[in-house]
């Protein structure tokens, strides 16, 4: 009996909550069309679509590392909850608790939950309903029910894109239906991408020391309920794919229900995925998971805030909260889409996207580098340090494979780690180049965009240093992968200069950073800037953990190594992309890179002008000016103190997307959800609200006087900073420890 009633206590939310700092519920008051107007829900590393169309809630389910066998990110299938006599829809409320990480459905008498258990891979879904019992239906929709080809645009949710082999295929999905439950798995064979990709890129023979995540990966689940029995087999279309069904249906009408949705991920056999779904089963605790998921969430929120009214702040907290449903994810949130894609005709009304609800562009195994950074970054003064483990993970498995890369194609060492780089370390096997003319360096991207672009990684090997800096994570794995980035451009410019003649570096005793690349944009480049400002910075940050004796050989490497690093040029009081490039190929402002992610000018910095003046009024910086997409305008703005501007733009940026919920932003140039596009709004934010100069703390430097606003956030040094703006005024000022107050600078009231 006493655990029935902390049960319901838990579904209806009786539990104590701490009210400062803590978001409002989110709500709607009516149901929806489609699965465009879905509501996120999840934990762990699990992302649900929820929505309620026709009298039917409805749920798409997503986990983390699902990547099939041409890397495609698929969904763990769609469900459907029926119930009779159903929701009384005049009183219809659906409620994203944001508290405690559930979404609520309910008329005032009857109330569905979904929760994901944010220790294991399992949902939850419980129908509550004291006044009336229910019968309740329950169906695994799955639309993988036979080997599907791709072609046309859905070439674009796999590793292939453009290049996919004619012939390419979806594999069927293995779903086993008994009385009680329903099993459904995806698994993958001996030969994926991964061996396609190896085979193209001349790896063949160091194959057996490459890491190989995508080779017999499985990955599924199972739909069980108490007193659930199979009732029928059935069959039908959402949007414009054909699928078929599983219902479950109650055995007699009930006043509570219960489902769950066990899952397991295992790179094995059969009989080992098959354990490990067992275990996980066995471990569940449904009183204690539910209490433990509840905390992890309000301990989730307690770390940090902002709050204030209008759009721009709830738009901050709602998309926090979809990156905190990835937070013990062992693969990173993609910034195209992350674990809440729904069928991508809501996307794009063309006919091209009449496709199935696994499509998203640009890949769901492929990670564009400079597009992941801002989706991570924000975690940094937001205090999410674990949810930025995935994305350090995910290179520190990986680093490997592109060190074999340097050491077969140029017999040199270091991580040559390319921006569209595949979850197993090697060049997108389109944007390799599959049309390559003979004696083409083999370890080169043959690729307009690409070209040249590998210094992207040295963001993620900040952001290492960076939570070391700011809470003494142990990054001691990270090291060797910081360090052999680093080694990469000191042995393979050198090695180029080799190639061209007697000499390795310039007569400055510089290295000579030729050909190299301004992101996508600036080709030919002859020492970039971005790519300056990121080795500088990234030594720099190194070598101040390298003080200590043991380090000692490393502190003198990267001396000597930061020695031997050019200068960034600006010309005409203007920071330029490099010293020279050859073309324009994209629309990314790099010459600004040194503002942010680089931090080497603004706001308390030297040279602030001279940033300042090629924000206005650099020809290209202005031509590229916008707040769409993983756009960095408004970071730029905030980061040199430009108010206006930065009220402006992050106006524009962050507020709400096309769709019901307000955080589904895009598909702006990649997809929707757009992550990076909310990613960068975060950190635009974060920098209006506070800045960190040396050991200086800087309140409120790019925050229009006339936005009220309160925050809590993260500085070095294990800090917390809590500071309102109320009517023009600083007020209510508390830093952790109390001694990190003396180094606060607060923006004259205006």
């Amino acid at each position: 009996m006493k655990q029935t009633v902390i049960l319901l206590l838990c579904f209806l939310g009786f539990l104590p909550n701490q009210a400062f700092g803590q978001p409002k519920d989110y709500e709607w008051r009516s149901p929806s069309n489609n699965a465009s107007e879905s509501m996120p829900c999840g934990g762990g590393d699990i992302g649900m679509n929820v929505w309620v169309e026709r009298g039917d809630v409805l749920f798409y389910l997503s986990r983390s590392g699902s990547f099939d066998e041409n890397n495609t990110l698929l969904k763990q299938g769609r469900f459907r909850i029926s119930l009779s006599p159903g929701l009384n829809m005049e009183h219809f409320r659906q409620i994203l608790h944001l508290r405690e990480g559930y979404v609520e459905i309910t008329d005032g008498q009857t109330s569905v939950q979904l929760w994901a258990d944010v220790e294991k891979p399992v949902v939850h879904v419980d129908v509550i309903s004291p006044g009336v019992k229910q019968v309740v239906a329950a169906t695994y929709e799955n639309w993988r029910i036979r080997d599907i080809e791709i072609s046309g645009r859905e070439r674009f949710q796999t590793s292939y894109k453009f290049a996919a082999p004619k012939g390419l295929k979806t594999r069927a999905d293995s779903i086993v239906a008994t009385e009680q439950s329903v099993t459904f798995m995806h698994r993958n064979g001996e030969q994926t991408i991964f061996d396609a990709t190896v085979s193209q890129q001349r790896m063949d023979a160091v194959k057996d020391r490459l890491y190989n995540p995508l080779k017999h990966r499985i990955f599924g689940g199972r739909m069980s309920g108490r007193g659930f029995v199979l009732m029928d087999k059935v069959e039908g279309r959402y949007a414009s794919s054909d699928y078929e069904g599983w219902m479950y249906v109650s055995r007699r009408p009930q006043k509570h229900f219960h489902l769950q949705i066990a899952l397991a991920t295992v790179q094995g056999t059969v009989g080992e995925w098959e354990a490990e779904l067992k275990k996980t089963e066995q471990r569940i605790r449904r009183v204690a998971d539910c209490l433990a998921s509840r905390q992890w969430w309000r301990d989730f929120w307690g770390r940090s805030y902002v709050e204030g009214s209008g759009q721009i702040v709830r738009n901050y907290q709602l998309f926090r909260y979809m990156l905190g449903c990835n937070a013990r994810g062992e693969w990173p949130t993609k910034f195209n889409g992350g674990l809440f894609t729904f069928d991508p005709e809501y996307v794009n009304p063309d006919d091209q996207y009449k496709l199935s609800p696994d499509f998203r562009n640009w890949g769901g195994g492929v990670h564009t580098a400079q597009n992941q950074r801002l989706v991570y970054w924000p975690m940094m003064k937001n205090g999410d340090f674990d949810l930025l483990k995935p994305q350090l993970d995910f290179y520190l498995r990986i680093y490997q494979n592109a060190e074999e890369r340097s050491r077969l194609y140029w017999g040199h060492e270091g991580a040559c780690l390319t921006e569209q780089i595949e979850n197993y370390g090697l060049p997108c096997y389109p944007e390799y180049g599959t049309k390559r003319p003979a004696g083409f360096d083999p370890g080169m991207e043959r690729n307009a965009w690409l070209e040249y672009e590998w210094d992207t990684c040295l963001e993620f090997c900040m952001m290492a240093l960076e939570a070391h800096r700011y809470c003494g994570m142990d990054i001691t794995a990270y090291l060797p992968m910081i360090r052999s980035c680093l080694r990469f451009f000191d042995e393979h410019y050198q090695y180029l200069a080799n190639q061209r003649g007697a000499k390795r570096l310039d007569g400055n005793g510089h290295l000579v950073l030729y050909p190299g690349s301004g992101g996508e944009t600036f080709k030919g480049a002859y020492n970039s800037t971005s790519t300056i400002a990121a080795l500088r910075t990234v030594t720099e940050a190194l070598l101040q953990l390298e003080k200590e004796p043991q380090d000692s050989s490393f502190f003198a490497l990267h001396t000597s190594f930061l020695k031997r690093l050019p200068d960034i040029t600006v010309r005409d009081g203007m920071i330029q992309p490099a010293l020279h490039y050859e073309r324009v190929q994209n629309v990314e402002t790099t010459q600004l890179y040194p503002v942010f992610p680089w931090r080497i000018y603004g706001v308390g910095r030297p040279d602030l002008e001279v940033a300042r003046n090629t924000y206005q009024n650099d020809t290209l910086a202005l031509k590229f000016r916008s707040h769409i997409g993983w756009k960095q305008d408004a970071i730029w703005a905030a980061c040199l103190g430009l108010t206006d501007e930065a009220e402006r733009l992050i106006t524009l940026k962050m507020a709400n997307g096309p769709h019901r919920f307000p955080a589904f932003w895009g598909p702006g140039y990649d997809w929707t959800p757009d992550h990076n596009w909310g990613g960068s709004g975060m950190i635009a934010m974060q920098e209006m609200l506070m800045q960190e100069v040396g050991q200086q703390i800087h309140l409120f430097p790019a925050w229009p006087r006339h936005w009220d606003v309160r925050f809590r956030l993260y500085a070095s040094g294990n800090t917390i900073v809590e500071a309102e703006l109320k009517k023009g005024k600083v007020v209510n000022i508390r830093v952790t420890p109390k001694e990190r107050e003396k180094d606060l600078v607060v923006k004259a009231d205006g």
